[in-house]
Parts: C-alpha cells; structure tokens; sequence
C-alpha cells in the first residue's frame, strides 16, 4: 500500500487553515471531525461482530483475547486490555497487549521495532499463543511489519485473527480471517492517527471487549457485578452494584459484600436467592456465570 493512497495520510481540506483561526473555532472544528468516527465505526458492525464471536468462543476454550500494534495502536490495546482486569475481574493473562518494542515502548518510542516482521511473530511465541487465542491486529495505517508478522503466526498457529485499521484495502486485512477497515479520513493535523484514527481504535476494542465480557455473564442488566473492589470508591461501586440490582439498603449491601468475599455478583445472587455463599456459587457455576437464567429458574 503506498502510503499516498491512504487516507490516514492524506490532509484534510477542513483544516487547512486551522493554524489561523482562534482556540474556539479551532475546538469546534476538531469537535466536527471527531462526530465523524462514531458514523464510520458503525459501518463495521457486521464486522465487529464476527470478531467478538471470535473472542467469545476463545474465552469459552480458555483461550485468550491478544491485541498487537505498534505506536498509538499497541498502546490503545494495551490500555483496553489492563481495563479488563478491574472491570471485570478477568485474570491479567486473559486479555493481553503486545506492543512493538516492549513495555518500555509504551512510554518512549522503540525505534524501528514497528518494522520488523518478524518480532510480531516472537513476541506472540514468547507469550506461548496457541489456537485457542483470538489476536487482533491493529494499525492505523494497516500496513505495519510488526502486526503483519504477529498476525501471520497466529495463522499459522491455527488461532483466530481479526485486523483493526483505518484504511480500507489495508494490507493487514491480508492476514486475517476478519478485517475491520474503519475509514475515519483525512486527520486534522496530517498524519497524526493518534486523533480520529485513534478514537476509531478506542471505540472498537471498547465494543470488542465490553461485548464480549457481557456474553460471559459479566454484566446484569447494565451493571459491571464482577468489578474488583480494590479500592474505597470501587468498594463504595461495588456496594451500590448490589443496592441497585437487588433494591436492598445500605448497610445490607455492606454486608452482602463482606460475606460474598468482595464478589458483588455473589452477594446479589445471596440476596435474591436467600442463600449462603456456597450456594450462590454453586448456581452460577451450573448457569455459567449468568443471574438472569438463576432467576428464571427460580421461578
């Protein structure tokens, strides 16, 4: 792909004079550009789809879900995959981010980790991928070595793949059995992808991760019921998790958390269900994780 044809580089006939104008007319106009990507993300829901379906199938196999990028890219799968742990009480091995150049990259630039193909490659061996893993690739461009090697390996390895970019024909889109091509345009200032290209990015792997999160049972109704308490304002969450879903008070909630082991969706099922830890525990095991089917059961 060369690098003219894409849209994440070309300039944008907006903003060509946005050096001129004032803060607020310059804030407006950004704010202009950046409506844009929600519409275009929404294109690719058929899309998006099939990768969490992906994803979902990879956790009930005890696999994993792996975002690869490099820059921008590698640091927004990252941020989506640490958010996991916290939210949704998943273990920090199940939703991972590999980024060009190591950890330190996503501080200070590696430079020219981007470009080797072969390194996407190592870096998923070093962390044992195996078929029952779901990698996403993701570039703004969709052209970077590192993901292309990253993705290529895990087809190798037999696990699903997926490619995130922003530029429709991409060449990553080459290397999985799912593309997701969001064009998101010419950027305000050329070539910066950490702006819409960026939103783009965030939007998706939010979809991804929170959707499938809600298929494993982490989620009742709209409310996060396997968050980790790790904290006063979590543990104060937590405990209005459990007065929201079971319409119990205050200090009941208190107690339901202290007696659940901290496990918000434990105490709400303690709750409902009238029973003891054990047996809170017990019927979502046989329901897979989910209230709702507990509930129906129940009555």
């Amino acid at each position: 792909m060369n690098f003219s044809s894409m849209n994440t580089e070309s300039r944008n006939d907006r903003t060509m004079h946005i050096d001129e104008l004032s803060i607020k007319k310059a804030l407006q106009l950004m704010n202009e550009e950046d409506r844009l990507v929600a519409e275009m993300v929404g294109y690719e829901i058929d899309h998006i789809e099939r990768a969490i379906e992906f994803v979902v199938d990879s956790f009930k196999k005890e696999g994993r879900l792996i975002y690869v990028g490099a820059g921008t890219s590698g640091r927004i799968g990252l941020l989506d995959a640490v958010e996991c742990v916290p939210t949704f009480s998943v273990d920090s091995t199940q939703v991972q981010g590999l980024i060009a150049g190591g950890s330190q990259a996503f501080i200070k630039a590696v430079e020219g980790a981007e470009d080797s193909f072969e390194l996407g490659a190592k870096d998923l061996k070093g962390i044992q991928l195996c078929k029952d893993d779901t990698v996403i690739g993701i570039a703004a461009s969709g052209r970077t070595p590192y993901v292309k090697g990253a993705l290529d390996y895990a087809n190798e390895v037999g696990a699903h793949t997926v490619a995130l970019s922003c530029n429709k024909k991409s060449e990553i889109s080459d290397y999985a059995s799912v593309k997701i091509e969001v064009d998101t345009g010419a950027e305000v200032i050329t070539g910066s992808t950490r702006l819409k290209a960026g939103t783009a990015q965030k939007l998706v792997c939010n979809m991804i991760s929170t959707i499938s999160m809600i298929q494993l049972g982490k989620v009742y109704g709209n409310l996060m019921v396997d968050l980790q308490p790790t904290n006063f304002k979590l543990v104060e969450r937590a405990k209005r998790i459990i007065m929201q879903a079971t319409d119990c008070d205050y200090e009941t909630a208190d107690q339901l958390l202290e007696a659940s082991r901290q496990q918000p969706k434990t105490a709400i099922v303690m709750y409902l269900l009238d029973c003891d830890y054990d047996e809170a525990v017990k019927q979502l095991q046989q329901h897979h994780q989910h209230i709702k089917p507990i509930l129906k059961e129940e009555k």
